[in-house]
């Protein structure tokens, strides 16, 4: 039997450093973001539907996806947002349901699916249990406007094209409070795997 963790959270709130920790401890993790990015490298169906809908301009001279300018417009523009998950969802859906069926093959007793989009999009349906790695507003504005050198206003923008963190937490079974040390949220994740452990 394999036991699925939804593992999700908010821009610049810590949920790759959990990930990460579930990596390093040996375990096998479903990372969204990466399946997003096969599926729109050059030459793939992704990417041309992508170009075709958005223009040749979210493209880069080599002709791979320019993340920067598609992140521009679609953080601004809540239906061109909604546009682009449309275009690339039912792909990404199928590799992921092609990974986690490959592990269960394997026989593997624990998968986390790390799904930033996972109540958006739906993926709550297929995890036994839903992980969000949670931070303060003011925290999350913080960490995002040093990470990626922005000002306020666009910080909260992209904050704000997300679902609340509040309202993924409410929704979740474990909250993974990522406001102090690496590795106090380390010792979070450890307790849970305890009791993974002690349970199933």
């Amino acid at each position: 039997m394999t036991y699925i963790l939804g593992l999700t959270g908010g821009i610049s709130s810590g949920k790759s450093t959990v990930s990460n920790y579930f990596l390093r401890k040996g375990f096998d993790v479903v990372d969204a973001d990466l399946v997003a990015k096969e599926v729109v490298e050059p030459r793939t169906p992704g990417l041309a539907r992508v170009v075709a809908h958005f223009g040749s301009k979210i493209l880069t001279a080599e002709g791979r996806l320019d993340r920067k300018a598609l992140g521009e417009i679609i953080f601004n523009d809540k239906e061109k947002r909604e546009d682009l998950n449309k275009i690339l969802h039912g792909e990404i859906e199928e590799v992921i349901n092609q990974r986690i069926d490959q592990l269960k093959l394997a026989g593997k007793e624990l998968i986390i699916l790390d799904i930033p989009l996972l109540f958006e999009t739906g993926y709550e349906s297929k995890c036994d249990e839903i992980m969000t790695v949670f931070v303060s507003n003011e925290t999350q504005v913080e960490r995002l406007m040093k990470r990626d050198n922005l000002d306020q206003e666009t910080a909260l923008t992209r904050i704000n094209s997300q679902m609340s963190l509040i309202d993924k937490a409410l929704k979740s079974d474990v909250i993974i409070d990522n406001e102090g040390s690496i590795e106090n949220t380390e010792l979070q994740v450890d307790r849970w795997l305890q009791i993974f452990k002690e349970t199933y």
